[in-house]
């Protein structure tokens, strides 16, 4: 398969005139989106398309997920930590919290967690930006405090036990304080992808027509004269460039020929690799290309079976993460801990497996009406 080649076009064109031969070149280098928080937010969530519907699908999923509480095997249905994360503020909801968590987790690796208290009480938690986080790291090596800015306004949280500062973090395999942002193993995709958006306009800017040149190719030899040389590029400008002027016939005259450049998208299996990149986005996110409307991709049978493969194998997993982060931090004393389990008879693309579940449970004659319920979660 041959991968398109975009190349951005320098404003200094090169240009000849001495062999009559006028031409627009660009250099071939790739350049690529840096690699901060901030540019893969602008990049992927806020210009890609399927960057954007892959986090989305990701992080409101994982969100609509109920929470309960446990303490031992007691369910505590009434527990306050509860109702604290139905509301974990003034200005959000429980759900609109965990989806900027979860957004914040797969856009940087990275998410922060303020706790705060009235007392001993633990009364409010707020979301802190990644990019205005700073971990200052000790002696030893080990965080020893959270510095977080915003505008001129510095706040220092010390780290270690009972900080009000709680870390989630993706793995990351060169970096012991920080995680690893998915959309960072696919920002190559990511450019392609997005380049392959700019040229598309591009080539529509530009009369729908890959870039040429004209050659000057006089009967009686010679070359154009200068006035000549600058007529026939405002000319070039001013008459046949952009969308308003796409299909316009070109009229040459004095021995002028066109010559086209460059490759076609058919040539250049555009539509392929445009494809191709839009399901390694997918990929790195954990979300089947099925389920984001990307052709070509067969690796489930259906439509469901792809679902129940995005609950089990992307949601779940950051959900499960999340329930043990917030357990530990908000555990003061082990023997007194309200451990967070998701509610899973509440997800809908679940409920297949769980109707399997609970058949198999209820026709098992050999277990009592009390093993029914602890197998079946209750």
């Amino acid at each position: 398969m041959k991968l398109p080649f975009f190349p951005q076009r320098r404003p200094a064109a090169a240009e000849t005139k001495a062999s009559g031969f006028f031409a627009l070149t660009a250099e071939g280098r790739a350049r690529w989106t840096s690699r901060s928080y901030a540019a893969l937010a602008r990049e992927g969530f806020m210009k890609n398309p399927v960057a954007h519907r892959a986090v989305r699908m990701i992080a409101e999923a994982a969100a609509s997920v109920p929470w309960l509480a446990y303490a031992g095997e007691e369910e505590r249905p009434d527990d306050p930590l509860l109702s604290l994360l139905a509301r974990p503020n003034g200005r959000m909801a429980g759900t609109d919290f965990f989806e900027t968590l979860y957004g914040h987790l797969l856009l940087s690796g990275n998410a922060f967690v303020e706790g705060v208290k009235i007392g001993a009480d633990l009364r409010e938690l707020h979301l802190l930006r990644p990019d205005r986080m700073r971990i200052v790291e000790g002696r030893d090596g080990w965080p020893e405090a959270y510095e977080y800015r915003a505008g001129n306004h510095l706040r220092r949280h010390p780290a270690g036990e009972g900080q009000a500062i709680l870390h989630l973090r993706l793995f990351h395999p060169l970096d012991d304080r920080l995680g690893f942002a998915p959309l960072e193993a696919a920002s190559m995709a990511l450019d392609l992808s997005n380049a392959a958006a700019v040229w598309n306009k591009a080539l529509l800017d530009n009369s729908a027509r890959p870039s040429g040149a004209l050659v000057y190719q006089p009967k009686e030899g010679g070359n154009l004269s200068a006035d000549q040389y600058d007529r026939l590029k405002v000319e070039l400008e001013e008459g046949y460039s952009g969308p308003a002027r796409a299909g316009r016939p070109m009229l040459l005259e004095g021995g002028l020929d066109w010559k086209a450049m460059g490759l076609s998208p058919r040539e250049m299996d555009f539509v392929e690799a445009k494809n191709g990149a839009a399901r390694d986005i997918a990929l790195a996110f954990g979300v089947p290309p099925m389920l984001i409307g990307i052709p070509g991709d067969a690796t489930y049978a259906n439509y469901q079976e792809a679902n129940r493969a995005f609950w089990r194998l992307t949601v779940l997993p950051l959900i499960f993460r999340t329930a043990a982060a917030f357990t530990a931090w908000l555990s003061e004393r082990p023997e007194t801990a309200i451990r967070l389990v998701p509610d899973l008879d509440q997800i809908s693309g679940l409920s297949a497996e769980r109707s399997e579940i609970w058949a198999r449970v209820g026709a098992a004659d050999f277990l009592t009406a009390e093993e029914k319920r602890q197998a079946v979660g209750y």
